[in-house]
C-alpha cells in the first residue's frame, strides 16, 4: 500500500466544497470526528465556505455544546441533512436550525441509512426495505421530513413481487469524515480504543465507490504494518487522510477499558438503581426477561433493567445486544448509550440490523414519549426535540416481545413509597397518553397484525396493546384506578376482566 497523507483538520475541512455530499461517522459522543467537524465550522464562519451541502449521518452525532453536529449549526453551511435523529436536548443549536426551515431534514431508521451506505458501496442506485411502512417515514404519513423545508420525500412506495416496500434513491458521497484510534503509515486504521465501530468502513467504502475521499481522525499514527491484520478496521485503500490528535477524548472515560473489552470490570462494581419511578419501571419490565434471552434496551428507563436483573442475580444468561454492536455484559451507562460494560464481542453496526431485521432478537425494551388510543408510541418528535427514530423502527420490526417503559406523566411527577405501596405526591404536568401522537414511530396495529405482543409499563399501571387498542391488566398497589389512571388518559381503556395488582416487590 502507498503512503496515506497526514493533513490538518483545517485542510480537511477545505475538501469539502459547495454542494458536497459529507458523510458522518459517530453515535452521540462516541466515536464522533469532532475535530473534523470544529474545524469545517470554523471555516464556515472564517470565509463562507463550504455552502449549501448536503450531510449524511446514520446515528446523532454529538450532545453538547460544541459537540458533533453543533459544529455544523451556521445557517447557509448546510443545505440538506439526512440521519436517523438529530438530538435529545433542548438546547442543541442544530435542532433550532432545524425547527426554522434553516435546511432540509430528513429523518430515515439507522438500518435503512446503513442499507444504502452498503448499496452505493455496490454501485446500486436504490435500497428497498419494508422497514418504516406505517410510520412517520412512510410517504403516505409524513415520509420522514422533519420541517417545512423538507420537500420531496426521500422514500416511495414500490412493489416487488406483491409486496409493498419503500425505495430510496442512494446518494454519491465526496467527503467522508471518521474516527479511529490508530492509522499505520498506509492509513490503515484500528480501533482498539473505541468501544463500537458504528459502520465506518462502510461509510468509507461507499465514499470511494462515489469517487469521493474519506478522511479519518485518529489518537495516534504507527509505524507501516505493526497494526495486526485482524485489528484494521478500516483498510488504507479506503482512505485518504489521517488527522492526527493526540488528545482525543476517549469514549467511557474511566470506564473505556471495559467497553473495548481491554479489561474486565469486576462485576460487583456495575451499581444498583436508586428509588424512584425508573426503578419501579425497570423492575416490573425485568420480569419480561427469560434465562437465555436475547434483549435490546432502549434510550432512557430500559438502560436499568440489567442492572437490576443483575442485582438480584436472575437471568444470567440473558445477552444484551445494543443496535451499536457491543454484544454481552451489562449495557454503559446513558452518556455512553450503545456500549456494553465486559462485552462478548463486538461487531459493526451494519451486521446488527440485518441481525435484527431477520428477527434475531427474543426482545426489546423502549422508551416511550408518547402513547395514543390505538397503542401508537412517539419517540421521535415531541416537546420542542427531535431526536429522531434512530434504530427503534428497524428494532421493532421483526421482533416478537416489545416492552414500552417509561414514567405516566412528566413534567414534575412526584411519587414515593410506603410499605410496599406507591404514593403519588405530584402529578406530572404532562401525560404520556395523548388522543393522537405527535408522530408515529410505532404502528401498534401492524404489530398485532404480525403476531407481535406489546406490553406498556408504568410506574403506576401496566397496559397490554389488542387489535382495538389498549388494556389495563395490571395496577400498582396503593393507585386509585379512576383518580390515578383512567381520569388522567383522553381515550377510553378497557379494563382486563382479571385485573391484578403488581408485585409488592417493585415498591419496596
Amino acid at each position: 500500500m502507498k503512503n496515506v497523507n497526514i493533513i490538518t483538520a483545517e485542510d480537511a475541512a477545505s475538501w469539502v466544497k459547495d454542494n458536497d455530499c459529507l458523510a458522518i461517522c459517530g453515535c452521540e459522543n462516541v466515536l464522533a470526528p469532532d475535530a473534523l467537524l470544529r474545524a469545517l465550522g470554523e471555516r464556515y464562519a472564517q470565509c463562507g465556505s463550504p455552502k449549501a451541502i448536503t450531510e449524511i449521518h446514520p446515528i446523532v452525532v454529538g450532545m453538547g455544546e460544541g459537540r458533533g453536529l453543533e459544529n455544523l449549526a451556521h445557517p447557509g453551511l448546510v443545505a440538506t441533512a439526512i440521519g436517523s435523529g438529530y438530538s435529545y436536548l433542548k438546547s442543541s443549536r442544530y435542532t433550532e436550525l432545524l425547527k426554522q426551515g434553516a435546511f432540509a431534514a430528513h429523518v430515515a431508521p439507522m438500518g435503512t441509512i446503513f442499507q444504502m451506505l452498503r448499496d452505493c458501496a455496490a454501485g446500486r442506485k436504490r435500497t428497498y426495505t419494508k422497514v418504516g411502512l406505517g410510520t412517520f417515514v412512510d410517504p403516505d404519513v409524513e415520509g420522514g421530513r422533519m420541517n417545512r423545508a423538507a420537500g420531496e420525500s426521500l422514500a416511495r412506495h414500490v412493489e416487488i413481487e406483491g409486496d409493498v416496500h419503500l425505495a430510496y434513491d442512494v446518494r454519491p458521497i465526496n467527503v467522508a469524515f471518521l474516527r479511529g484510534t490508530t492509522a499505520d503509515e498506509c492509513g490503515n486504521i484500528s480501533l482498539e480504543d473505541e468501544p463500537v465501530s458504528l459502520g465506518i468502513k462502510a461509510i468509507a467504502q461507499a465514499t470511494k465507490a462515489s469517487g469521493g475521499r474519506v478522511v479519518a481522525q485518529v489518537r495516534r499514527m504507527t509505524q507501516k504494518g505493526s497494526i495486526h491484520p485482524r485489528m484494521v478496521e478500516v483498510p488504507g485503500i479506503f482512505v485518504d487522510a489521517v488527522v492526527v490528535v493526540p488528545d482525543q477524548e476517549l469514549a467511557g472515560g474511566r470506564l473505556n477499558p471495559a467497553l473495548t473489552g481491554a479489561v474486565r470490570l469486576p462485576v460487583g462494581d456495575v451499581g444498583i438503581v436508586p428509588p424512584g419511578v425508573e426503578r419501579i419501571v425497570a423492575s416490573r419490565a425485568s420480569f419480561e426477561v427469560f434465562d437465555g434471552a436475547t434483549v435490546n434496551l432502549g434510550v432512557g428507563m430500559p438502560i436499568a433493567v440489567p442492572t437490576i436483573l443483575h442485582e438480584r442475580r436472575l437471568a444470567p444468561n440473558a445477552t444484551y445486544f445494543p443496535e451499536h454492536g457491543s454484544l454481552g455484559g451489562i449495557p454503559g451507562e446513558r452518556a455512553i448509550f450503545g456500549t456494553n460494560i465486559n462485552p462478548d464481542a463486538i461487531i459493526d453496526s451494519t451486521s446488527v440490523f440485518d441481525c435484527f431485521q431477520g428477527g434475531g432478537l427474543d426482545i426489546t425494551f423502549l422508551g416511550c414519549g408518547q402513547i395514543d388510543a390505538n397503542g401508537n408510541v412517539n419517540v421521535s418528535k415531541f416537546n420542542g426535540i427531535v431526536p429522531g427514530c434512530g434504530g427503534f423502527i428497524d428494532i421493532v420490526s421483526r421482533t416478537p416481545r416489545i416492552v414500552f417503559c417509561g414514567a405516566f406523566s412528566a413534567g414534575g411527577l412526584e411519587i414515593g413509597t410506603e410499605d410496599g405501596r406507591l404514593i403519588i405526591k405530584n402529578e406530572g404536568k404532562f401525560s404520556k397518553f395523548v388522543p393522537v401522537v405527535e408522530q408515529v414511530t410505532f404502528n401498534a396495529k401492524l404489530a398485532v397484525e404480525r403476531g407481535q405482543r406489546v406490553t406498556y409499563v408504568t410506574e403506576r399501571a401496566v397496559f397490554e396493546g389488542r387489535p382495538d387498542g389498549l388494556e389495563l391488566v395490571e395496577v400498582a398497589p396503593g393507585v386509585d384506578i379512576e383518580r390515578d389512571i383512567l381520569r388522567l388518559i383522553p381515550f377510553s381503556v378497557k379494563i382486563a376482566e382479571h385485573l391484578k395488582t403488581m408485585e409488592v416487590g417493585h415498591f419496596s
